[in-house]
């Protein structure tokens, strides 16, 4: 029996030249932007004509690509060596697409597609499976692909999430810190029409709490707040700026609904983000990393994996 694990994720640029590749795949998805066509095309054409410039800055301060990209490949080299299976990764919006993917997953037997978004969302989860059939169907595999709504629920996802906040205390006593666990945005309408995601969210957080709990690690205070606002409608609240506000002491960051470094991670928490707290006197203010390639996370990988089977 021939196995093939592939990863999916939103991407990001490999380069610089990507920038506008990403803007403009992503804003022209139906799941992120719902007006129809050609509505959708010109507002997702709006929205890259304000923001690419500003994007591109954003990327060179981050080296000149995506974190995501580094992250995956060495997730992926990794896992290749724990699974009985051959592993390869696909993007929704930069390469590699599932297009780039799909002539390599002809001979095999199996194919066990993850959505690396451990919350399910039609934004994320839904838009990447859906993309990735469409494409399998072309080549006649799509019977043999098995796949995977959620997971934020995983003992070994959560306790990745609290060896990732250990790391960022560094030693410290975790009682003279504020704990905010920062979620990517959606709008609210998109929430009103079912979208899983914020319950996921939520429901996430419990578990970390309670892996915290089991760990004797006690915080403060502990949020969540929502980051990645774009645009003039009502999204996730308590957004993260209004959250920061709140602050009186030091605070660590993690970022909930990211299981790889991209630039809403580094970028977004650490830079921008990281600003605003310096403006608002927070003297120590700590973003934790997301799961990337920490043994808990691919532990959690392989089980999910083999659970699928």
């Amino acid at each position: 029996m021939k196995r093939a694990v592939v990863l999916m994720n939103m991407g990001g640029p490999n380069n610089l030249n990507e920038v506008k590749v990403f803007l403009k795949n992503m804003f022209n998805d139906k799941y992120i932007i719902g007006a129809p066509q050609p509505i959708r095309a010109m507002i997702g054409s709006l929205i890259v004509f304000k923001r690419l410039e500003i994007a591109k800055q954003n990327y060179k301060e981050l080296g000149g690509m995506s974190p995501i990209v580094g992250h995956t490949k060495r997730l992926v080299r990794r896992l290749n060596k724990q699974l009985d299976a051959d592993v390869f990764y696909e993007m929704r919006y930069t390469p590699p697409f599932a297009s780039d993917i799909m002539p390599k997953l002809k001979n095999y037997d199996e194919i066990y597609a993850i959505p690396m978004y451990p919350h399910y969302s039609s934004t994320t989860t839904k838009s990447s499976i859906e993309d990735f059939i469409k494409v399998a169907k072309k080549y006649n595999i799509d019977k043999k692909i098995k796949t995977i709504d959620s997971y934020y629920d995983n003992p070994l996802y959560n306790k990745v999430i609290v060896e990732r906040i250990k790391e960022a205390l560094n030693g410290e006593d975790s009682k003279d810190f504020e704990l905010v666990f920062s979620a990517h945005g959606l709008t609210q309408r998109t929430i009103n029409k079912g979208d899983l995601y914020q319950k996921h969210i939520l429901a996430n957080v419990e578990f970390a709490k309670k892996e915290l709990e089991e760990q004797n690690i006690s915080f403060k205070k502990i949020h969540v707040a929502y980051q990645s606002r774009l645009g003039p409608m009502e999204w996730l609240r308590p957004y993260m700026e209004d959250k920061l506000k709140e602050i009186k002491s030091k605070v660590i960051i993690y970022p909930i609904s990211f299981t790889v470094d991209n630039s809403e991670t580094q970028g977004e928490l650490v830079l921008e983000y990281g600003e605003v707290a310096h403006e608002l006197g927070i003297k120590d203010y700590r973003v934790a990393k997301a799961p990337n390639h920490h043994p808990y996370f691919m532990d959690a990988i392989k089980g999910i994996y083999e659970s699928m089977k």
